[in-house]
């Protein structure tokens, strides 16, 4: 059994920063990749940022916030994280943690996903 959890979300004035964390537990045998995404109301879920770690910490981030925040993980926390600077209104939504896992109990990749942390940004 998986569980990815996050935390850090908040409500912050624009040009502001967050810090968001994701922390996995469970029978984890190895994680391939670790992401982010959110969804802002009566919108679709997007890709924000992603992790390879198959390739090395391979990074790719969604065009609307290359430059501003930053994926990166914590090995012996079992944790990804997202910094993200310069925060505008539009980064407001739900932020969900994804990771690509290989449980310890199996041989194929299952996506598990977070419950989801609420960012808002003020004007």
């Amino acid at each position: 059994q998986v569980q990815l959890a996050e935390f850090g979300g908040g409500e912050v004035q624009a040009g502001g920063s967050l810090r968001l964390s994701c922390a996995a537990s469970g029978s984890i045998y190895s994680t391939i990749i670790m992401a982010w995404y959110r969804q802002a109301p009566g919108q679709q879920r997007e890709l924000v940022a992603s992790l390879n770690i198959n390739t090395g910490g391979t990074t790719d981030y969604a065009d609307s916030v290359k430059g501003r925040f930053t994926i990166s993980r914590d090995n012996a926390m079992n944790t990804v994280y997202l910094q993200m600077n310069s925060l505008k209104p539009e980064d407001t939504g739900v932020y969900y943690c994804n990771s690509r896992i290989i449980p310890s109990t199996g041989w194929v990749p299952i996506d598990y996903w977070g419950q989801g942390t609420q960012v808002t940004v003020s004007s």
